[in-house]
């Protein structure tokens, strides 16, 4: 993994549903993010916004459970075009990578890009798989974040699939990785 870069780490929470979820059907309803600053890979910032899905306004029971995130919470927010611009914003044009736990988010921003008609940032694409990285690093089958942090002797903080608690975890995990070596 890269050095002498910031790390944006970031988690994602979208629609879904008991059944039928499709990844065509999600919109990001949460983008969570913690930017680990370069070298010491100390918290400088982060990044909590609930974005208003517009496809599908009301989230399902299922969404509302496995998230936390209330109805009240996305009926306040903006949509995602003014969502990712703050986001975007945030990351700044300094060269920070991003980072997430599996391939989902990236993905995940594109197709909320495409549904509105929004460039995907070029910077963007330079995207560290830190599930990956971490598999590869321990000599293991990709595994969950939850995993990952009892693997390496950590508790999970907050609350799972909310995005911001999600990035702080993840970011414990790389900041361990450090620590340990894996980041030279």
């Amino acid at each position: 993994m890269h050095n002498a870069h910031d790390f944006i780490i970031f988690d994602l929470e979208a629609t879904c549903w008991e059944r039928g979820t499709r990844p065509e059907r999600m919109e990001t309803i949460e983008i969570g993010a913690v930017r680990l600053q370069a070298p010491n890979f100390e918290t400088s910032s982060e990044f909590s916004r609930f974005v208003r899905p517009v496809s599908e306004p009301i989230l399902s029971d299922f969404c509302v459970s496995l998230t936390g995130i209330e109805q009240a919470d996305v009926d306040a927010a903006e949509p995602f075009p003014v969502v990712f611009e703050e986001f975007v914003t945030w990351v700044g044009s300094g060269d920070a990578i991003l980072c997430s736990w599996g391939a989902y988010d990236p993905r995940q921003l594109q197709a909320d890009c495409r549904r509105h008609a929004i460039k995907y940032p070029f910077e963007f694409r330079d995207h560290v798989n830190l599930k990956k990285e971490f598999a590869a690093f321990h000599g293991i089958k990709p595994c969950g974040m939850k995993r990952a942090l009892s693997i390496i002797g950590l508790p999970l903080e907050g609350k799972h699939h909310r995005g911001i608690d999600d990035a702080r975890n993840i970011s414990k995990i790389i900041t361990w990785m450090k620590q340990n070596g894996a980041c030279d």
